[in-house]
């Protein structure tokens, strides 16, 4: 029986000898790269904190002392110890336990944590809940070195530094966050590394905090030893650990950012060898962001910390130069930054994920919006999905449609696309927000030469009568199966539309509608309430036609099924027809 088959809560890890521990470390390391290879899912991160988890479970009093750890990213080895160790061992449980911090699961996790930088201010929350109830627990917060470029985790370390109670919260330094790490801070942490902890200039310090500097943060004795030093401490203390990111896996050791996160069947596969000829929305964008780059444009291309995930590789942050830069960890800043960027004559390219965006409504209105600065963003990953419930891309059009002075586009295509970032970058009248397609790339092979400076123009591309159909983004070739069933089926020919436009409606098209149409029905990829759809139903309820919204209820959905989703909303083509049929019938 290996040492992890053998805790059962982290109670268990206080009765290990120091080789045990080893060994449990091994073990653990075992499991998570099993789970992910399996489920996919976070793996550098994860290698790197298990001793530190194991330490801390050994010295302090899990669930009584409180555990705060940051973005989940580093929560695998903590889960494995806090009774759920099947989700990683057993391949008939890798499912049954999210891959985040998830209270329903266990007392050992006080919040659902999905975002970033947020670790410091929980735990400050807490501490200072402890201290109005005349408690005395631990309270220790987990954050990597990369979350500290986020803007929030310098507010609640410069809150929870004036506690004058006890407040530990413990700095993973592992160089990276999911690329190479960028800004003024991380300077003074490598001098901190370089001396061993005795620089004179001291981040933490200056804040007001008591600091001690662990060189060798996989090494179990030592932190048992340095953690049992402040256990009950009754001052705020920065613990300042190095370690290696992806410890254990020499693939992930060498290659930081590919490993950072990883899809299912990983390790069956030759990282880095593997040539994709196929064309994608990521591709296309860069390709672009290139020639532009190359055409002597004054581009200026952003992004918070996530590269990878919109398509931005190192060979592509390489050739752009001088003309790209990651912010870090900091969605707000970025918005301002791009602001300021189109206000001083630059052509700014944001790309960000439709979950952290919801991060930057402050600045979206005020920076942005308010100032009607003429950037580009563009926004990913904006679609219903199986995702937990942390990262969902579902909220984006109510957030940012109903900002004035922005207009959202929403492309079904290839050429729609391209034509949009073109517009985009060239006008100078306002903020441009684009959602790239999520999914498969979708081609015409015509070039789209819509004039996209008319606002709010939406395309009529088939014309009918009865029902009219208008099905933006993702969901048009919903909208076109929607369409072909209803003429097979029903001999019904309905009116099918791109809204182009996610902002605003087509006034004079929809009013013409009227004549012939007894039905709209709206498509989107995301929430309706506050959508598009409502603003077609703003529209029409003055009068006699009948609207269906089609899209996500507002509810946070954890890791459920697409199937699932699609049939509970009714966005499939058959379930769509059917209520279409039930309203016509009436």
């Amino acid at each position: 029986m290996s040492v992890l088959e053998r805790i059962n809560s982290c109670k268990d890890v206080k009765d290990l000898s120091l080789d045990e521990m080893n060994e449990l470390a091994s073990d653990i390391r075992k499991g998570i790269l099993n789970r992910v290879n399996k489920i996919g899912g976070h793996l550098g991160p994860d290698l790197g904190i298990v001793e530190v988890t194991i330490a801390l479970h050994y010295v302090f009093d899990c669930p009584y002392d409180q555990f705060v750890f940051d973005v989940s990213h580093q929560c695998y080895p903590h889960k494995m110890l806090t009774g759920r160790k099947d989700a990683f061992i057993n391949n008939e449980k890798l499912a049954d336990y999210s891959g985040y911090f998830a209270p329903i699961e266990s007392p050992c996790d006080p919040f659902i944590i999905g975002h970033t930088s947020t670790s410091i201010s929980l735990a400050c929350g807490l501490a200072k809940a402890r201290d109005l109830r005349k408690e005395k627990f631990n309270v220790i917060a987990l954050i990597g070195d990369g979350s500290l470029s986020g803007g929030e985790a310098y507010e609640g370390f410069n809150n929870a530094a004036v506690l004058k109670s006890n407040f530990i919260a413990i700095v993973n330094d592992n160089e990276m966050s999911i690329a190479k790490n960028q800004g003024g801070l991380y300077k003074n942490l490598e001098e901190l590394r370089k001396t061993k902890g005795e620089a004179q200039n001291n981040f933490f310090k200056t804040l007001g905090f008591d600091y001690i500097y662990i060189e060798e943060g996989n090494n179990i004795e030592v932190l048992i030893n340095e953690f049992k030093k402040i256990k009950d401490i009754k001052r705020p203390i920065v613990v300042h650990i190095h370690t290696l990111k992806g410890k254990g896996y020499k693939p992930a050791e060498k290659y930081k950012e590919n490993y950072h996160w990883q899809l299912p069947g990983f390790m069956d596969k030759k990282q880095n060898k593997q040539i994709d000829f196929n064309q994608t929305y990521e591709s296309i964008t860069t390709d672009f962001l290139l020639r532009k780059k190359m055409e002597g444009e004054h581009i200026a291309v952003i992004n918070p910390a996530t590269p990878g995930a919109v398509g931005f590789s190192e060979e592509f942050r390489k050739a752009m130069g001088d003309n790209y830069t990651d912010v870090g960890i900091a969605e707000e800043h970025a918005i301002a930054y791009t602001s300021a960027l189109a206000r001083g004559g630059a052509k700014p390219v944001l790309a960000i994920l439709s979950s952290f965006v919801q991060r930057t409504y402050d600045q979206l209105s005020q920076d942005l919006a308010l100032n009607n600065s003429p950037a580009t963003i563009l926004v990913y990953w904006g679609a219903i999905s199986n995702a937990d419930c942390t990262h969902l891309g579902v909220f984006d059009i109510p957030l940012i449609s109903n900002i004035p002075n922005i207009v959202y586009l929403s492309p079904t295509n290839k050429e729609e696309y391209l034509a949009m970032l073109e517009y985009s970058i060239n006008q100078e009248s306002h903020p441009t927000v684009i959602r790239v397609p999520f999914g498969t790339l979708r081609a015409t092979g015509i070039k789209d030469k819509t004039d996209y400076s008319i606002l709010n123009k939406f395309k009529m591309n088939k014309k009918g009568s009865a029902v009219a159909i208008i099905a933006a983004g993702n969901f048009y070739a919903l909208g076109e199966e929607v369409s072909k069933l209803l003429e097979e089926k029903y001999d019904i020919h309905p009116t099918l539309i791109n809204p182009c436009f996610l902002s605003g409606v087509d006034c004079d098209m929809l009013n013409k509608l009227k004549l012939n149409h007894k039905l709209v029905i709206t498509l989107e990829d995301g929430v309706i309430s506050g959508g598009f759809g409502e603003k077609i139903s703003r529209f029409y309820s003055s009068s006699d036609m009948k609207v269906l919204n089609f899209g996500a209820d507002k509810i946070f959905t954890d890791r459920i099924a697409l199937d699932e989703l699609y049939n509970k909303y009714h966005l499939t083509k058959e379930l769509i027809v059917e209520d279409i049929i039930k309203i016509l019938e009436k």
